[in-house]
């Protein structure tokens, strides 16, 4: 369930109180004095079979008397009687409820199951909405909605909070209300029996009311469902996060190191960022950082020229910059030139630009119209410190329109009290980000710039993959599954390597041997020198019980290695069993970097990958990120990027780069990988050595466990990856087609195809003429959520080799599937060949795959070729005048 009835919670028409009460103190009374007291202009009802009267007003004994049905219930009974309350509204013909009890999860009702559960099942027949239990409640200020418990009212405005916990949004009104900060909606979320992080972001998505989203977050209960609605989100609107547990509690136990390094912090982080939405740290960044990316202009770099009247604030300004992982400037020879004939010789002569305390108003605009001249200069902060010079004011007033006027970002800190006040004022008013210390300005512009980066992730396109490699997944498969039919949940580095190899990642010759003698005889067949490595269910990292020895030259040297580790095996774990040996050919790359590359399962996200600086001090050096699998070029480069170690990759000295396209491979076939095979829990590559011939993986590690039945093995991905299964080869005038879902990497040649369109196709399609796409609407066509949205192509090699697109029809489905609207288009010159009609009948089997209940459009009433070719598919055509288009309807039902 998603949005459906969202409306009535959030913008009633009436609303009923049940347990409204006198009784001070209580809340029953608080919920009722502001429910009555907020400006609410609908009915208002108060329900308690112990009153006929309640704060002057009628009281009803029961929602059965009630004189009409209340399109928002507010519940705040004893816990044992909200299933019996839920199910009388339900009947009724209520369909939001907010439940502001609390206890119900720690209750059972004679069935045995929770009073919150007893709850739900009452709700599901009338689709009756539930926020909460134990929440604080609503408010929307827009139409006077106080339907909560809350100590203060909210002030109307255009930003939505939604938080998990109820201490926090009282904290909140109240600090939110004495900086004047407005909301259109303030959500309690409490429980979230029902309705969620995923809900309510999917209906603030598309709330006119609503500018940004602001979130206290917990914990997520169901990932993919919120990374689908956030995603959406962030496309729309800004979404900024405060998450709460960012401190680890202690390293888990894990078979491998990236079990143990994939913090559940860690990925909350990547899925924030995978999802567009800007993490802050502080409930004063959430709200700064809404007005922050209010008045960002687009970035075109992440350098920034810092412009100050006094050197030390501009110290202060580089070091929170640097600390930050930010960028400074460097000045142009021409800007320098320019600073060095305006500024008095003891200028900073650099970035910082310290046009010293006595500057006059006209010195500071000519500084700030160099600076935002250097090419080189993607931002600029302007520092001030007030003097008895110049009043503070008359400064503000000579920069404001520049500042408001230039393209690029320019952020302005007034450092002090009453001197600066009207200085800042004319700033705000000016719509430009105004601090009040270098330290928090610092601050708000690598907000702007992580948003960006989050924000790009969206909409670059890979480049296409085209190099035929097909993995063998019978075989991967196979071999993870003898190991579990044996009763193994940990693969021999051998097998683990088989795995990896049969997914096309790079691995070192290895041989599993039972015994010495079998060690012995291995390593003349591989070739010396060699590595041998002991084999044990018990040992989870070799090198703990001396369990490696590497650049044996001579079978006698292989010998005497394995009975060394024989003894010491025995020594330290005498418990465990010695299973055979690893023997592996050894990698001669002296100039290799050492890396770590792996998987592990997130209790709330599924399977995560990690990348980062191998070798055996991994988890000392902790330097590594992860990210959410499907993984493609781009989003594996962006997590590469977030490493220490990419500055070792891209060389130093006389160490040429590392081969990154090597990288990327074993960083995308390893997602494709876990999303592949279910019961890969658990996964290593340490180390990976990387340099400027390849990747290739030295030791692998590999934990297994059986996936459950229960469930489709996609369902324990966050996001779901591209859909193989709904590939079709076909023929179509003499040549084979292909007919598959759209992927990332379809972007040069959807843009081609869009290139081949006429002018009278393209408005066909997007009801306005236009001539190019732009970077973002080629992502928003190529980057798609293949669990609301799908977009299937017809695809074939063109006379270059390269794949081409001659059409597409795109379906989207609301978040309840009920409904999915559809487009379809045809490249032009080969329209009327029947590809049109193929494309449909694909969607439609898929809309009907899923249980949607009907598929829906519109076209322009001159598009007469899509109007002939939906009507003989059954589609119920009908003018819209009041639109100038007709509606197409297919119900499927």
């Amino acid at each position: 369930m998603s949005v459906r009835n969202l409306q009535h919670l959030f913008a009633p028409a009436s609303v009923a109180l049940i347990g409204a009460s006198e009784r001070a103190g209580s809340v029953g009374a608080t919920a009722l004095r502001n429910l009555t007291g907020a400006g609410f202009t609908g009915p208002i009802y108060a329900v308690n079979p112990k009153h006929r009267e309640v704060a002057g007003m009628r009281c009803y004994a029961s929602v059965a008397e009630l004189p009409q049905a209340p399109a928002l219930a507010i519940i705040c009974t004893p816990p044992a009687t909200v299933p019996g309350i839920v199910r009388q509204l339900g009947e009724r013909g209520c369909r939001a409820a907010i439940i502001l009890t609390a206890g119900l999860s720690a209750q059972r009702d004679a069935r045995g199951r929770t009073l919150q559960q007893a709850a739900l099942d009452a709700a599901h027949p009338y689709i009756l909405r539930l926020l909460g239990p134990n929440c604080v409640g609503l408010l929307v200020p827009g139409i006077g909605l106080n339907a909560s418990f809350a100590h203060t009212n909210a002030l109307p405005g255009k930003l939505a909070f939604v938080s998990q916990s109820g201490a926090l949004v009282t904290g909140v009104l109240d600090w939110a209300r004495s900086r004047g900060i407005g909301f259109s909606r303030f959500i309690s979320l409490g429980d979230s029996a029902d309705v969620d992080f995923g809900d309510v972001l999917d209906y603030l998505a598309s709330d006119g009311e609503t500018s940004a989203i602001l979130m206290y977050m917990e914990d997520v209960r169901q990932a993919r469902k919120f990374m689908s609605a956030a995603r959406a989100a962030a496309r729309s609107k800004p979404v900024v996060v405060l998450k709460a547990g960012r401190m680890p509690e202690g390293a888990r136990a894990a078979a491998s190191h990236t079990g143990a390094l994939a913090g559940a912090d860690d990925v909350y982080d990547c899925a924030f960022r995978r999802a567009g939405m800007l993490r802050v740290l502080t409930t004063e960044d959430l709200f700064a950082a809404v007005e922050t990316l209010a008045h960002a202009r687009p970035l075109h770099g992440e350098r920034l020229a810092i412009m100050t009247n006094g050197g030390g604030p501009g110290v202060m300004a580089t070091d929170a910059l640097v600390a930050g992982g930010g960028k400074m400037a460097t000045l142009s020879v021409h800007t320098l030139a320019r600073l060095g004939e305006l500024l008095p010789p003891t200028w900073s002569h650099a970035n910082p630009v310290d046009i010293i305390g006595d500057a006059p108003a006209q010195r500071y605009v000519q500084t700030l119209e160099l600076l935002l001249a250097d090419e080189q200069c993607d931002a600029v902060l302007f520092i001030h410190a007030p003097t008895a010079i110049v009043p503070s004011a008359d400064i503000a007033r000579a920069i404001a329109p520049l500042a408001k006027a230039a393209s690029r970002n320019v952020l302005a800190c007034w450092l002090g009290g009453e001197a600066v006040e009207e200085a800042r004022r004319i700033c705000f008013e000016a719509g430009i980000p105004t601090f009040d210390t270098p330290e928090d300005a610092v601050n708000g512009y690598l907000q702007i710039v992580h948003y960006r980066q989050a924000q790009n992730l969206l909409m670059q396109v890979p480049p296409s993959a085209c190099n035929g490699f097909e993995a063998d997944r019978i075989g991967a498969r196979g071999i993870v599954q003898a190991a579990l039919a044996e009763g193994r949940s940990q693969l021999a580095e051998p097998e683990a390597k088989a795995v990896l190899a049969a997914y096309g990642i790079e691995v070192v010759q290895t041989r599993l041997a039972a015994d010495i003698e079998q060690a012995a005889a291995a390593a003349i067949e591989i070739g010396f020198p060699v590595a041998v490595k002991v084999v044990s269910q018990q040992v989870v990292h070799k090198s703990d019980v001396g369990g490696v020895a590497l650049d044996l030259d001579s079978a006698e040297a292989v010998r005497s290695a394995a009975q060394r580790m024989q003894k010491r095996l025995a020594e330290l774990q005498p418990d465990a069993r010695l299973d055979g040996f690893s023997v592996q050919q050894m990698a001669r790359r002296p100039d290799a970097v050492e890396l770590i590359v792996g998987a592990a399962t997130d209790r709330v996200f599924g399977p995560v990958i990690l990348f980062g600086q191998g070798g055996i001090s991994v988890e000392v050096t902790g330097d590594h990120a992860v990210a959410l699998p499907p993984l493609n070029t781009v989003l594996a480069r962006d997590m590469i990027g977030r490493t220490r170690v990419a500055k070792l990759l891209a060389g130093y000295r006389s160490r040429p780069p590392a081969d990154m396209e090597a990288i990327l491979w074993t960083l995308t076939q390893l997602s494709q990988l876990v999303s592949d095979i279910p019961e890969i829990v658990e996964l290593d590559i340490n180390p990976l050595l990387a340099d400027s011939t390849g990747a290739i993986a030295l030791d692998a590690r590999m934990r297994v466990a059986r996936a459950d039945c229960r469930a489709s093995s996609l369902d324990r991905l966050a996001i779901r990856p591209y859909p193989r299964e709904l590939e079709e080869s076909i023929e179509f005038e003499g040549r084979p087609l292909l007919l598959r879902p759209i992927r990332p990497e379809d972007g040069p040649a959807h843009l081609a195809f869009f290139d081949a369109l006429t002018p009278d196709d393209v408005r066909y399609r997007m009801f306005v003429r236009i001539r190019e796409l732009t970077p973002s609407q080629l992502a928003r066509f190529t980057q798609i959520d293949f669990d609301r949205e799908m977009a299937f192509i017809a695809t074939r090699d063109g006379a270059d080799g390269r794949p081409e697109t001659l059409g597409v029809a795109r379906v989207v489905a609301d978040p309840d599937n009920v409904a999915a609207e559809f487009a379809v288009t045809v490249r032009s010159d080969l329209k009327g060949h029947g590809l049109g009609r193929t494309l449909m009948k694909k969607v439609i089997a898929y809309c009907r795959s899923r249980g949607t209940r009907e598929i829906v459009g519109e076209a322009l009433p001159q598009n007469t070729r899509v109007i002939r070719l939906v009507r003989s598919l059954g589609f119920e055509v009908t003018p819209a005048p009041e639109e100038g288009t007709m509606r197409l309807r297919l119900p499927l039902e």
